[in-house]
C-alpha cells in the first residue's frame, strides 16, 4: 500500500494537502490501497466482512461514530466505509508506512504535547463537517481505547462537537473463539496477531443504524450528545453504556467530583510484589520522607527480579527521574499488611503527607498531600484532587485540611467514605495461608485472581 499512498501525497505542498484531493492520482491511489487493504485482512483470516444497515451520505452524515473500539483491527471498517478520513496522533506521522497512509487519507492530527492541538483539532473537525460534502466523512471511535466489548466506555466529545448528525456504527466479532480482543489487561499485539491469523476464517460485522439528529440541546452540548449516542448504541448492542474511560492506561469511574479507578490500585499493586516475589523487606528511611529510585525500592524489598522495579514504580506517583514517594510505599504497604481499619489508614496517611501548619503549629493536610493520596489509594487523577481539594474548602493560598476535616471527608462523606472502605480492604479469601512471608506480610488473593 506504501507506493500508492506516497503517489497521493508526493510533491505536494501542505496547503494543497488541506483541501480534499480529487485528481487522477488520488482515483487511483484510493482504488490501489482499498484492493490492497481488504487483501491484507483477507490474508489475516478476515474472509467475511458482513453488512448490515445502509451507509448515510457524507451530505446526510458527515461523521460516522463507531463502537464498541475493542482490538486494533477495528480499522477494518473503514472498507465497508469506503475509506473515510481519520483523527490520529501527530507522532504516527514519523512511523515509517503508517505516516504516508495517514498523509494518504488527510487525516486529522492531534498532538498529546501541544495544549493548542486540541482546540485546532475541533475547529478542523467543525470545518470538514460543515463543508457541505466537499469532504469525505470522518470516521470516530468515541470511546477513544480498546475495551473487552462486554459494555461501552464513556464517549469523548470530539465527534460531537460540531453539532452535526452523525451516524452510530455497531462493530462486531461474531466468531466461537475470541481471537480479536485487545485490552489493557490481557494478550499482547504479537499474540493477537498470531492468535487470529491462526483461525480458518474470522468474520467482522459492521451494521449502519439510523442517522442520530441532534436536538437543539445536544448541538450546543456535545458531552450532552455523546451521552445520549453511546446509550443508544449501548441499547442496539445490548449493552451497558457506563461512564469508565481510561486516563492514560488505568481504567476510571465518576464518582462525584472523582474519578477513581475500576479496580482498587492496592489490589493490583499485591498481586505484582507477589509476581515479583517479594520475600524480604527492611526499614524505610527515618521519617518516611525522601524519594526512592526503582532500583532503592527493588533493594529495600529484596526483589529477586531485576526487571520488576520498573513494574512497580509504576503504581506510584513519579518525579522526573522515576523515583517515588517513600511515604506513597510506607502507605501502601501498610495497607497490604492487612488487619488495620480505614480509621487507622486514613490516619496513617494523614500523618505521613502532613505538614505543620504555621499558626498554631497543628498538623495539616496541603493539597499535594491530599492529591497524593487520592492517586494512591483511589487512582485518582491530580487535576480531580486539585479540584475537590478547592471545593473543601482549600481554595485560599496556603489553606492546608485538619485531621478531622480529611477524616469526615474519607469515611463520612456519602459519597466517598463507601470508597475508602472498599478500596482499602484487600479480599481475604478462606483458604488463606497462616505462615507469613519472610517479610511478615501473610499471602492474600484477590477477587480478580
Amino acid at each position: 500500500m506504501w507506493p500508492f499512498a506516497l503517489l497521493q501525497v508526493l510533491h505536494r505542498s501542505e496547503e494543497e494537502l488541506k483541501e480534499p484531493l480529487t485528481d487522477w492520482r488520488s482515483s487511483i491511489s484510493h482504488s490501489s490501497v482499498y484492493f490492497l487493504s481488504r487483501l491484507m485482512f483477507f490474508l489475516l483470516g478476515f474472509m467475511r466482512i458482513r453488512v448490515r444497515g445502509q451507509r448515510a451520505s457524507r451530505l446526510e452524515a458527515p461523521i460516522l461514530v463507531a463502537a464498541p473500539h475493542s482490538t486494533f483491527f477495528d480499522p477494518i471498517i473503514l472498507l465497508p466505509c469506503d475509506l473515510p478520513m481519520v483523527v490520529s496522533r501527530t507522532e504516527n506521522l514519523h512511523v515509517p508506512v503508517i505516516g504516508a497512509l495517514l498523509r494518504f487519507n488527510q487525516a486529522i492530527l492531534v498532538s498529546r504535547h501541544d495544549p493548542a492541538s486540541r482546540k485546532k483539532v475541533v475547529e478542523e473537525v467543525k470545518r470538514r463537517a460543515t463543508s457541505q460534502g466537499k469532504w469525505p466523512q470522518v470516521l470516530f471511535f468515541p470511546e477513544g481505547t480498546c475495551s473487552n466489548k462486554k459494555a461501552l466506555l464513556k464517549f469523548k466529545p470530539g465527534a460531537f462537537i460540531a453539532g452535526v448528525p452523525i451516524q452510530p456504527i455497531l462493530v462486531r466479532y461474531p466468531n466461537s473463539l475470541d481471537s480479536t480482543t485487545w485490552a489493557w489487561q490481557g494478550p499482547g499485539v504479537l499474540k493477537v496477531i498470531w492468535l487470529t491469523a491462526s483461525q480458518l476464517c474470522t468474520t467482522v460485522e459492521v451494521e449502519f443504524l439510523p442517522v442520530y439528529q441532534p436536538s437543539a440541546e445536544e448541538s450546543v452540548n456535545p458531552t450532552l450528545y455523546a451521552s445520549n449516542v453511546q446509550r443508544a448504541m449501548a441499547q442496539a448492542l445490548g449493552v451497558p453504556a457506563t461512564e469508565c474511560e481510561l486516563v492514560g492506561t488505568l481504567p476510571v469511574r465518576a464518582v462525584g467530583r472523582l474519578r477513581v479507578a475500576l479496580e482498587p490500585r492496592l489490589w493490583e499493586l499485591e498481586r505484582a510484589l507477589r509476581r515479583a516475589r517479594w520475600v524480604a523487606g527492611g526499614p524505610l528511611p527515618d521519617g518516611g520522607a525522601g524519594t526512592l529510585g526503582c532500583q532503592e525500592l527493588a533493594h529495600w524489598l529484596g526483589l529477586p527480579h531485576p526487571e520488576a522495579p520498573e513494574e512497580l514504580c509504576a503504581y506510584f506517583q513519579q518525579d522526573m527521574g522515576g523515583a517515588v514517594d517513600a511515604r506513597a510505599v510506607r502507605l501502601a504497604l501498610q495497607a497490604l499488611e492487612g488487619g488495620h481499619s480505614p480509621e487507622d489508614l486514613t490516619r496513617l496517611a494523614f500523618e505521613l503527607f502532613c505538614e505543620v501548619g504555621a499558626g498554631l503549629g497543628a498538623p495539616c493536610l496541603p493539597r499535594e498531600g491530599f492529591c497524593a493520596i487520592l492517586h494512591l489509594l483511589l487512582g485518582t487523577p491530580w487535576a480531580d484532587g486539585a479540584e475537590l481539594f478547592a471545593a473543601l474548602g482549600g481554595a485560599e493560598p496556603h489553606h492546608a485540611l485538619s485531621i478531622s476535616q480529611f477524616q469526615d471527608f474519607a469515611l463520612c462523606h456519602p459519597d466517598y467514605a463507601p470508597l475508602f472502605t472498599t478500596y482499602l480492604c484487600l479480599p481475604v479469601p478462606a483458604h488463606r495461608a497462616p505462615n507469613p512471608h519472610a517479610n511478615g506480610l501473610p499471602h492474600t488473593k484477590s477477587k480478580a485472581d
